[in-house]
Order: structure tokens, then C-alpha cells, then sequence
């Protein structure tokens, strides 16, 4: 169990945070039909590579954090604060563009260039550092993850796994889904406003009872 739940939660919360179309996994969709399905798996290695890192980084944070419990209520208080002002961003005040033709970003590359390119992606987008902060810390709150180098190391083989296993559904799928992800995109404001929200009432709850 000291094995399988860290892994468990590690692939599960991985997946749900990047499962939607985003500028990664999307990008190793169109190398793969551009240039091939290996050279695509190589630049979800460099994706995921940071992703290794990242997590390593946001537990550790997520380890100080846990042990001072007046941190932790006034992040709670300002990501109140932070989810209810994007839930009003994306849900009343972003509008929807209309798509513009894309501009020509992926270029024939080795293997190596297409390793450094998952890995420059990768390490620009800075979303899974409070992603895994903010989990790990209620996980710990509730008992069900703990700071310990064992658990850390297995949940962090988790999240590689659970990155690499989605990069790859789209590297290996996209063309069956790609109807799906234009629906995703249309309506990604209306999306994130859903999630933002849900988040913002369950921090104002756990808030209240706290007090």
C-alpha cells in the first residue's frame, strides 16, 4: 500500500490536471502527425522529464507548507480570493476569439530537438507547481498523502507516468479525438469557469469550518 496508493493518486491527479487540450499535449499530437509517432514520444519525454522536477519542487514547497498551519489558512483565504476572480474572468468577461490561422511553429528536428522542445514547453508552463502544492497539501490534511522521501518519490513516479500516459493518448489517438478537442477549445472558457468555481465553494466551505 506504501507503493500503490502514492502511485495511484500520483497517475489519477496528473492526468486530471492535463487531460484537457493544452499547448503540450496538443503540440505532441501535431509532431506526431507531422513528423512521426517516435519523434512525438521523444518530445513527451522531455515534457515529462521537467514534469519530474516540477513535482519534486512543488511537494517539497507543499512539506514547509504543511507544517506551518497559519500558511496554509492564508493561502486557503487567497486562493478564495484568486478562484472566485478567475470563475468571473472566464465565465462572464472572456470572450471567445475566433480561431486565426496558426502560424508554422513545428520544424523537422532530431530526436534531441525535439527532446529540448518538450522540455522548454514543459518548463514555461508553471501551472503544475501550485497544481501539486495545492494537492498534496489537502490530501495531507485529510490523511491521505504523506511527506515522507518513500511516498514522495513513488507519487512523484505517479504524476511522470500519469503525464506520459495522457502525452501519449493524444500522440496516438488525436486524429479520432480531434473533433472532440475543437469542442474543448470553443467552450474552454465556460470549462475553466465550471472548475474554478467548483473550487472557490469548496474552499469557502472548508474555510467556515475551519472558523
Amino acid at each position: 500500500m506504501d507503493i500503490v496508493l502514492p502511485l495511484l493518486l500520483g497517475i489519477v491527479i496528473s492526468a486530471a490536471g492535463i487531460m484537457l487540450p493544452g499547448l503540450i499535449n496538443m503540440t505532441a499530437a501535431k509532431i506526431a502527425i507531422k513528423e512521426g509517432r517516435r519523434r512525438a514520444i521523444v518530445f513527451a519525454l522531455g515534457a515529462t522529464t521537467i514534469v519530474f522536477f516540477q513535482t519534486y519542487v512543488a511537494v517539497s514547497f507543499a512539506k514547509f507548507i504543511n507544517s506551518r498551519p497559519d500558511i496554509i489558512s492564508i493561502l486557503e483565504e487567497t486562493g478564495l480570493v484568486i478562484f472566485s476572480a478567475l470563475t468571473i474572468f472566464f465565465l462572464f468577461i472572456a470572450k471567445k476569439k475566433k480561431p486565426k490561422a496558426e502560424k508554422e511553429l513545428i520544424k523537422q528536428k532530431s530526436f534531441t530537438g525535439n527532446y529540448f522542445l518538450g522540455a522548454l514547453l514543459s518548463a514555461l508552463n508553471f501551472f503544475p507547481i501550485p497544481y501539486y502544492v495545492f494537492v498534496s497539501v489537502s490530501l495531507s490534511s485529510n490523511g491521505y498523502f504523506h511527506f515522507t522521501p518513500l511516498f514522495v518519490f513513488f507519487f512523484v513516479m505517479g504524476v511522470v507516468i500519469g503525464s506520459f500516459s495522457v502525452f501519449y493518448l493524444y500522440i496516438v489517438f488525436f486524429k479520432k479525438i480531434e473533433n472532440k478537442t475543437d469542442f474543448f477549445m470553443q467552450n474552454i472558457n465556460y470549462l475553466l469557469g465550471s472548475v474554478t468555481g467548483l473550487i472557490s465553494i469548496i474552499t469557502l466551505i472548508k474555510i467556515f469550518r475551519n472558523h
